[in-house]
């Protein structure tokens, strides 16, 4: 279809992107990373110690995590807030590298603990496996804060893409369960809703990066031989009574005009405010689903709001 208000800046690139929406998941990991393999390199902020460790699953399995720490004034033993890292991916590509350069902008920026998760991909782990692995990261980080030098009170979730739907699993299964508290929800384009039948979704099938072919393959990846049945609104938040959504942290949603899950971004971030959550939503024209590791104006206007809206989000203040 044609993209008729596409950004020019980003219109220049759509030739030489992949698509994933045919290969299959190893040969779309190799894409993934060779595309970020050609974008500049990241220029990380100044004295941020960068850790990786693993951590106990819940499945009796380790969880690789990167842990960033921004540099304190000697003798500052305040706590600071953290955020909890979930990558995308389409619930099947992605790690620690691919958004590296992400994580560590927030940490440094903000001067916050940021914990990166590299939970385990579908096809070979479907759900429940990956979000278990975010769920065990959260309770890691709130149990381990006092060594971390975080404040337990003010941890919030961040992801895009299929990370994005992680994050608002996490946000319904951590209030169920009486987990860690968040205190925020960032849903970055957020992947949402396994039953495909929004206008962008029907609409959407040749965008850029992302489209409707490459959904329905996340999905049927992610709910694994449970796809078609009555999904869980933990693999699906979309699919949540209205009821169970009152009581969620505040949330900040952003979609982009060509991305096939825009619609259940701003159906799942109007519904959150009918049931009384503060939510912040952002819809940019002219962008495609993962445009942002585009460097073009509107990419770097969307990277400075996301910042901001952790910044809030996290009790710092103003920018």
């Amino acid at each position: 279809m044609e993209l008729v208000n596409l950004d020019p800046e980003l219109a220049a690139v759509v030739p030489y992107l992949p698509s994933l929406g045919t290969i299959e998941p190893a040969e779309a990991r190799v894409a993934l990373r060779e595309m970020i393999a050609g974008l500049p390199p990241p220029i990380l902020p100044d004295g941020l110690t960068i850790s990786d460790q693993t951590i106990p699953g819940a499945d009796g399995n380790e969880v690789p995590v990167r842990v960033y720490s921004p540099p304190r004034p000697s003798g500052d033993g305040a706590a600071v807030p953290s955020v909890l890292y979930l990558h995308g991916g389409g619930f099947m590509v992605g790690d620690l590298e691919t958004e590296h350069a992400g994580a560590a902008a927030i940490a440094g920026e903000l001067g916050v603990v940021v914990v990166s998760v590299d939970y385990r991909l579908a096809p070979e782990h479907p759900f429940p496996a990956p979000l278990e692995d975010c769920y065990s990261a959260l309770c890691w980080l709130a149990g381990e804060a006092e060594a971390l030098g975080v404040d337990p009170e003010r941890i919030a979730v961040s992801g895009q893409s299929a990370g994005g739907g992680l994050a608002a699993g996490l946000a319904l299964l951590a209030r169920d369960r009486g987990g860690p508290a968040l205190c925020f929800q960032l849903l970055g384009i957020p992947e949402l809703d396994d039953r495909l039948a929004t206008p962008s979704m029907v609409a959407f099938t040749d965008t850029p990066l992302w489209n409707r072919p490459a959904a329905e393959r996340s999905w049927a990846f992610y709910l694994g031989d449970a796809a078609g049945g009555d999904t869980s609104p933990y693999a699906a938040p979309a699919r949540a009574a209205d009821q169970d959504l009152v009581g969620l942290p505040p949330a900040y949603v952003s979609t982009g005009e060509y991305d096939p899950l825009r619609d259940e971004g701003i159906t799942y971030a109007l519904r959150l405010l009918q049931a009384g959550v503060s939510v912040e939503l952002h819809q940019y024209a002219g962008t495609f689903h993962g445009s942002t590791l585009v460097p073009a104006a509107v990419s770097r206007r969307q990277q400075a709001e996301l910042l901001d809206v952790l910044r809030r989000g996290l009790g710092l203040g103003p920018s």
